[in-house]
């Protein structure tokens, strides 16, 4: 959620029209939490509204999904961390399929087919 929210800053800020793609790669970020708290037998939305707008007021990126229902949703509390370096390797790795998936030069179209 700390990600798609600094994602979402960013856009805000930028000025091209990578800004909707990024908008975009932000939207897709957050269905992780969503996932995460639907299959905790949360509410997804109720969820992630109250996480968003706890790191926002709080200003603290540790907040998350409660998933074990202790009444803390301070992950640092927990005792839940994930390795920075980790962490990036997933983005980097997601990011570089993204972009793979979005160079794809030849488009074939029905027309295409009958042609040949």
């Amino acid at each position: 959620m700390a990600a798609s929210l600094a994602i979402l800053a960013a856009a805000d800020v930028e000025q091209t029209l990578e800004q909707y793609s990024m908008r975009a790669f932000a939207t897709a970020l957050d269905t992780i939490p969503m996932a995460l708290a639907e299959n905790s037998g949360l509410s997804a939305i109720g969820e992630m509204a109250g996480m968003k707008a706890l790191q926002q007021t709080s200003k603290n990126p540790w907040h998350g999904v409660d998933c074990m229902q202790t009444g803390v949703t301070d992950m640092w509390e927990q005792n839940v961390y994930e390795a920075c370096a980790s962490k990036c390797s997933q983005f980097r790795l997601a990011t570089q399929v993204v972009k793979m998936i979005l160079k794809i030069d030849d488009v074939i179209t029905a027309s295409d087919v009958i042609d040949q």
